[in-house]
């Protein structure tokens, strides 16, 4: 697989793509086979051979007799599978509104790309309580049964994928890849938790021994693996693959598969970038190969097979098989395989140099010099980034200051103004009330002098009463 050239490390095509020339993309760690032709090769392993075991009355089971078995263990997956994940036969429900159902279909027809917040509002919405009653019940069984092999959780994950796609049937290949994308980031982002680096599986062993193989080749430098790389310009502009560095670290803080798929499609972009800035001749795909293990071997990405597993057990077999995303990770499971064969030959150094570089005995020439060079760069780089940091902050800090004194210019207008308006009214209330207390004695002299008529009129009344009184009694 693997051939000296001037320019990179050859892999052909062909190398890439499934054993069984599908015209899918292969993997490693599917011996070679597309998913799908893994998947059918796992599940099927009696279908290349005729079972010849005897029968319990001791002969041999013919060729119908076999395929009568082979029908029954099927349906026996199948009602398992749905008394697992559906809880046993259910009375027959409702059927939804045709109308009701064309609705929820075109309203996911008119779904952007990538609007997944969209998505789980529509996934809401009530044309689509069966969708999301498949989805939370799947969820909760997977869960429930978190303890299961790490393999027969994939193989039910990918069941629920295929199982999900078929609702979507009268869509175009393109919107139902739209769709199922938005279940596989809703299913696998919570799920996540369960099933990466498994307890059932040895990938966080294999993680370690990776990682400790990577780092065991820090002393490889470009030159070995053929990746153009700008001597001269190193001082200026630093590593120019270090975006593609940065893009594959952050591939073990994602939680869905399409979105860890997303930063090795990154990585590889910003790769073929540094290569086209570093040579005149543009980047194939041998070049793309060498740099991208360069890339791995600098960046020892964190859990990095577990990350690949992962994609591997979880992701949506169309993601892996075909398309842009496939081939970039196709070509960083070769990476990977690559870097756990690696040997002098592949670095065009003899048994002896390829032992001492490993044993520290020797270094690559002018390293040293380079990673001074470069650690000289990367400090001034930072003190420049500092210095541009320390100004802005300064700036804010200043304009936060002007800010503030013009707040307390405001207020402090504010308050003059609320100290005039009160003196004002104390004033007039003042006025008012001075007012009010001339004017009261004449009116209260006049209210005297009121009641004393009136007690004097009181008076004469009473008198002719008793005159009047006086004269009947005579």
């Amino acid at each position: 697989m693997w051939t000296d050239k001037q320019r990179g490390i050859r892999v052909s095509q062909e190398e890439l793509l499934c054993k069984n020339a599908c015209g899918y993309y292969g993997n490693p760690a599917w011996q070679g086979f597309c998913s799908k032709c893994w998947r059918e090769r796992n599940r099927t392993p009696g279908a290349e051979r005729q079972d010849i075991s005897p029968s319990n009355d001791g002969t041999p089971l013919t060729f119908s007799k076999f395929e009568e078995k082979k029908n029954m263990e099927k349906g026996r997956r199948i009602n398992t599978m749905r008394r697992l994940f559906l809880g046993g036969p259910s009375p027959p429900k409702r059927q939804e509104s045709s109308e009701s159902h064309t609705n929820a279909l075109k309203a996911y027809q008119g779904l952007e790309p990538g609007d997944f917040t969209g998505f789980l509002k529509l996934l809401r919405s009530p044309s689509s309580q069966r969708l999301q009653s498949r989805c939370t019940a799947f969820l909760n069984t997977m869960e429930a049964y978190h303890n299961l092999p790490v393999q027969k959780q994939s193989d039910l994950v990918q069941d629920f994928y295929q199982n999900t796609a078929e609702h979507f049937s009268s869509f175009s290949e393109a919107q139902v890849s739209q769709i199922m994308e938005h279940i596989e980031k809703l299913t696998m982002t919570r799920l996540h938790k369960w099933v990466f680096c498994h307890d059932s599986c040895d990938d966080e062993q294999k993680d370690l021994t990776l990682q400790r193989r990577i780092r065991s080749f820090n002393w490889v430098t470009p030159q070995m693996l053929n990746v153009p790389f700008p001597d001269k310009e190193t001082a200026v502009t630093g590593d120019p693959f270090l975006p593609a560095i940065t893009a594959i670290i952050e591939m073990d803080a994602k939680r869905a598969p399409q979105d860890k798929l997303a930063c090795v499609t990154k990585c590889s972009q910003h790769v073929f970038e540094a290569l086209s800035t570093s040579s005149s001749e543009p980047a194939n795909a041998d070049d793309f190969l060498s740099g991208l293990i360069y890339v791995v071997l600098k960046a020892n990405p964190p859990r990095l097979h577990s990350n690949m597993q992962y994609v591997i057990r979880f992701g949506l077999p169309h993601s892996l098989m075909a398309g842009e995303s496939g081939y970039y990770f196709t070509n960083l499971s070769c990476a990977v395989a690559f870097i756990e064969k690696l040997d002098g030959p592949a670095l065009n150094l003899s048994p002896e140099e390829f032992e001492s570089y490993m044993l520290r005995r020797r270094a690559p020439s002018g390293t040293r010099a380079k990673e001074r060079v470069q650690i000289a760069s990367d400090t001034q780089h930072l003190i420049e980034e500092l210095k541009g940091r320390q100004e802005k902050l300064v700036d804010g800090m200043n304009a936060l200051k002007l800010q503030l004194d013009e707040w307390v210019q405001a207020v402090q207008m504010q308050v003059n103004e609320a100290t005039a308006q009160s003196d004002l009214v104390l004033k007039e209330m003042t006025a008012q009330s001075e007012l009010s207390q001339r004017c009261s004695p004449p009116a209260h002299d006049a209210a005297l002098k009121e009641d004393d008529d009136i007690k004097e009129q009181t008076v004469l009344v009473l008198m002719d009463q008793d005159a009047c009184q006086r004269d009947t009694d005579c």
